[in-house]
């Protein structure tokens, strides 16, 4: 069961961070750190697509038709939530550290504005959110949460219709760091 830690108003949306699951959030949706091939993996990826079952591959599978180098870094696309409690699942691709000379602080802003873009565009209210990039992709979490933070915090300041996005984070070490950043940008 999540606990809920800390909490900030943005304009009219909450910003909630929360030590849990992301695969138990009950929003409209909830975002998957994927790798670009859309077919599951390890992580936050693999748990969303082992609990959601078949129906998310299956139309992931029919996204990956359209492209077949695989989904771009940055970029997000939309699926069912299959047996998920939230209705859909958002997928995006993080960037891979390598140092932070390569692109990567954009990368990983775009993965996270281009997720909240999509579930405005889906009239989505609520958003969760893992750390992306945090994980396998080596990114490290004190330069992440502050992006991921700064992103969301921009975003709501220049657009309405979201109501809340929660940060869903696996430890406790993951849940002060980001309430540090937070303190810090809020």
């Amino acid at each position: 069961m999540d606990k809920e830690i800390t909490q900030i108003q943005i304009g009219t949306a909450r910003v909630i961070l929360v030590q849990g699951d992301i695969t138990e959030q009950g929003t409209h949706a909830i975002v998957n750190a994927a790798n670009s091939g859309l077919m599951g993996g390890g992580g936050v990826d693999g748990a969303i697509h082992r609990k959601g079952g078949p129906d998310i591959l299956n139309e992931c599978k029919i996204i990956r038709e359209s492209l077949p180098d695989g989904l771009p870094t940055g970029d997000a696309v939309v699926t069912t939530g299959g047996r998920l409690r939230a209705e859909h699942v958002i997928h995006t691709v993080g960037p891979i550290w390598s140092g932070g000379g390569t692109g990567e602080p954009e990368l990983l802003a775009r993965a996270y504005r281009n997720s909240l873009a999509l579930a405005l565009k889906m009239g989505f209210r609520s958003i969760s959110f893992p750390s992306i990039s945090t994980g396998a992709y080596g990114y490290p979490i004190e330069k992440a949460s502050r992006i991921a933070l700064g992103s969301v915090i921009e975003f709501l300041e220049k657009n309405k219709g979201i109501d809340e996005i929660r940060f869903v984070l696996h430890s406790t070490h993951d849940l002060r760091v980001y309430e540090d950043a937070l303190k810090e940008l809020a």
